[in-house]
């Protein structure tokens, strides 16, 4: 199983200990949350520093494999608004991601920000799909892939299942847009377990990413959450893609917290083997 360390955990490092700690922890590569890069403008960051963080990354054997928390960076962002200005420059923020993707050396976005995604009124969730199509195709021009994110009802309102973001993605039959589970959000709003929705989606080649985390945000083993069965069922569905841990309360510390997962993980694969 190839499993990334999302590196928001361990943001408190340099970049280049990022890579190097996610490295000798056992993990295969680092998925980027661009904001941990620039904090105002992720999507325009130089050619010479993209360059430069790809070689540190694959030179300390962490290669940036995904992008994630797409919109938090720069400020007021949202695909479903109705005000043409702020659209336009959200737009124009997801094709430089998708562009910072490539020249990063990553195969896959992943499209979460539930606050810039909110459905409030008419039009909102066409204009989420519109935003969602774009960026699909933008991401295949480049050889990569988007994935809809779908998030629990706890953070958004729109995409909130598997089965929502699948019907989406085979309406807008785009190539390069995908969907993909997160383990958490999953846990806490899916009638159905995680593992049970790989198997059924995982298949079909809707699934193309995977976050694992605990229903209570803490990484995987520090929770009631079992991911045996997920590694299982993407095990017996032969899922190629990668995952990545992504914990959000780092207990008792990033690092401490990246170091149980992929503990928890690789000790799962090896009773798997």
């Amino acid at each position: 199983m190839r499993i990334s360390l999302c590196n928001e955990v361990v943001a408190g490092l340099p970049f280049e200990q990022q890579a190097r700690l996610a490295a000798s922890l056992g993990y295969d590569g680092l998925e980027v949350a661009p904001f941990t890069l620039d904090a105002e403008a992720p999507h325009r960051i130089p050619p010479a520093r993209r360059a430069a963080l790809r070689r540190i990354a694959q030179e300390e054997g962490a290669p940036i494999t995904s992008l994630h928390w797409l919109l938090v960076a720069p400020s007021g962002l949202s695909i479903t608004t109705e005000d043409s200005a702020v659209r336009a420059r959200t737009l124009d923020v997801m094709k430089g991601l998708v562009e910072l993707a490539a020249d990063l050396g990553a195969t896959l976005l992943v499209h979460g920000s539930p606050k810039q995604r909110h459905v409030a009124g008419d039009g909102d969730a066409q204009r989420a799909e519109e935003a969602m199509a774009m960026a699909g195709a933008a991401a295949a021009q480049h050889g990569l892939t988007y994935c809809l994110e779908p998030l629990d009802a706890g953070q958004t309102n729109w995409a909130r299942t598997v089965a929502e973001a699948v019907e989406i993605v085979a309406r807008l039959d785009v190539p390069g847009l995908k969907t993909m589970l997160d383990v958490s959000a999953a846990g806490n709003g899916e009638v159905e377990p995680a593992a049970d929705l790989l198997r059924r989606f995982v298949p079909g080649g809707w699934i193309a990413h995977v976050h694992l985390n605990d229903r209570n945000r803490r990484g995987p083993g520090q929770g009631s959450d079992r991911f045996a069965p997920v590694l299982a069922a993407l095990r017996d569905t032969r899922y190629a893609g990668f995952c990545a841990v992504e914990p959000f309360d780092y207990h008792p510390d990033g690092p401490t917290s990246a170091a149980r997962a992929i503990g928890y993980l690789r000790a799962i694969e090896e009773t798997m083997a």
